[in-house]
């Protein structure tokens, strides 16, 4: 007898587990890989101002730098150097030799990216402001006419059923 109260204990976990992990996926949200960009790619004569107004950048995302290898390079600088097209003191060299290359927008603030060798002057630039992913805040429970079944916190109310569940189906 015994054996069966520990089967039942053991359902109920792992029902409240499976429960709080859909819940907190339906919470957060899968890395972006954007494309600077899009379909033009990392060229000159291009406006990537206009490019990154349209996109949304998130903590986690990763910009996406195709280029021609042998003409071009990624560098990321702070606001003066993009501002000015200022190549000489870079933070970091993202280009790794194949004209295809990625970088983690890590953090939530502004990054700037420049060409080298002149092609910054041509709009090989580009700004993007990164925020922090807020999920949408959840519905909030009818004020007046609600009763006790309604009013349960949804998290709640799942572990309920499926722990009457569970205890149904094993007797």
């Amino acid at each position: 007898m015994r054996r069966s109260g520990d089967v039942v204990w053991l359902k109920t976990v792992l029902a409240v587990a499976v429960t709080a992990a859909m819940l907190s996926y339906a919470m957060s949200r899968n890395p972006v890989r954007h494309l600077v960009g899009g379909k033009d790619r990392w060229k000159p004569n291009f406006n990537y101002t206009d490019w990154s107004l349209q996109e949304t950048f998130y903590v986690g995302d990763w910009l996406y730098f195709m280029y021609d290898k042998y003409m071009f390079n990624v560098l990321e600088v702070n606001e003066t150097s993009y501002g000015t097209c200022n190549e000489q003191e870079f933070i970091s060299n993202i280009t790794r030799g194949a004209g295809r290359d990625v970088f983690e927008l890590a953090q939530p603030k502004p990054y700037y990216f420049l060409a080298s060798g002149g092609y910054c002057y041509n709009g090989m630039k580009v700004a993007v402001d990164v925020v922090e992913f807020v999920p949408a805040p959840q519905p909030s429970p009818l004020k007046s006419g609600c009763n006790m079944i309604t009013g349960i916190n949804p998290l709640i109310w799942t572990i309920v059923i499926i722990v009457w569940t569970v205890s149904v189906q094993n007797r």
